[in-house]
């Protein structure tokens, strides 16, 4: 991948702050009294941090090294073991929880999506939880996701941003945002497609990776999932 520009990882906390989708995690991570957890997409680590404690080991794993970057100096960081990669990059096997959190799930294309199921699944001791979202694309939110001349400041000066939206092939949705520094004309292009999978569709690959669905939940209070729900939250066990 490409990876981020290192000034706009500055502001990934700001646009993906703490809130009720960690706690959930957490509570999650609590009630599975988990000792080893990995993190997958970790990002800048904002939630990684906090499932670190001394009974319990923890991994970041990202594909972006600015994002690793900024997470190693984190407060709290040096209880968390930080991986540059992907699913295949996990260290070591036995884990009892693991997430995807962020809708990261959705950046994960085509063929790599069932192979990031079964390389959790290996990574993962027997029982192990995993918990991830993933947006409903019955909610069709992209249609609300297209911005002109988005303004707000930063660490690095004023921001102008832009975004446009389209889909160029049945359950993918591509985003090209422009940020443009005001104090110094550059503009930083960005392209990402994300994956919308209906539930149906996650179950059947998590369960061909080896997982059973226990839950799935349509928000962050665990209310279950219906047509009409935002995000999909699965919670897994290894089977």
């Amino acid at each position: 991948m490409t990876d981020y520009d290192p000034r706009l990882v500055d502001v990934y906390d700001q646009d993906n702050p703490d809130g009720p989708d960690h706690d959930f995690y957490r509570g999650l991570a609590g009630e599975a009294s988990a000792r080893s957890v990995v993190d997958l997409g970790c990002g800048t680590g904002i939630l990684t941090v906090t499932l670190a404690s001394v009974e319990r080991s923890v991994v970041g794993v990202d594909p972006s090294a600015s994002m690793i970057g900024f997470a190693r100096n984190r407060p709290g960081a040096a209880h968390v073991d930080w991986v540059v990669g992907d699913s295949r990059s996990i260290p070591g096997t036995g884990y009892d929880f693991a997430a995807m959190t962020g809708n990261v799930a959705q950046a994960i294309p085509g063929a790599a999506w069932p192979r990031t199921l079964r390389d959790l699944r290996l990574a993962m001791g027997n029982g192990g939880t995993l918990a991830f979202e993933s947006r409903n694309p019955a909610v069709r939110a992209w249609d609300n996701w297209a911005f002109d001349d988005k303004r707000r400041d930063s660490l690095h000066g004023p921001l102008i941003e832009r975004r446009t939206v389209s889909a160029p092939a049945p359950g993918v949705v591509e985003l090209q945002t422009s940020t443009t520094f005001a104090a110094t004309g550059e503009c930083v292009d960005e392209t990402q497609q994300l994956a919308f999978r209906d539930r149906n569709t996650i179950t059947r690959d998590v369960r061909a990776a080896g997982f059973a669905v226990e839950a799935t939940y349509g928000d962050w209070i665990r209310t279950p999932f219906t047509d009409h729900a935002p995000i999909m939250v699965f919670v897994c066990r290894a089977v």
